[in-house]
């Protein structure tokens, strides 16, 4: 955070200071951690925002397919809470 406050990192936060922040998720390793970050960059801003506010019901409806190709049977993953580990990615 302070380093975002500092204007340090990427562009798209230095033009939009200050930052505050909304929403985080723990991981115990970067990769999984950069992996995470990469999905969710990916989503729709109403899905991001369903993230942020706690809103699962909501996640999980917008997460949905629409196109008819959608499987019924796979198991949506947990990430928990804003306060997430990284548990279910950790390798036995």
């Amino acid at each position: 955070m302070k380093q975002h406050q500092n204007g340090e990192g990427a562009n798209h936060t230095q033009k939009r200071l200050p930052v505050k922040l909304l929403y985080y998720e723990q991981y115990n390793r970067i990769d999984t951690a950069f992996y995470r970050e990469k999905q969710v960059q990916g989503w729709s801003r109403a899905k991001k925002e369903a993230l942020m506010n706690g809103n699962l019901e909501e996640l999980h409806d917008l997460a949905e397919c629409t196109n008819g190709t959608h499987f019924s049977v796979f198991k949506v993953p947990d990430f928990g809470s804003a306060q997430s580990s990284d548990e279910e990615f950790l390798e036995p």
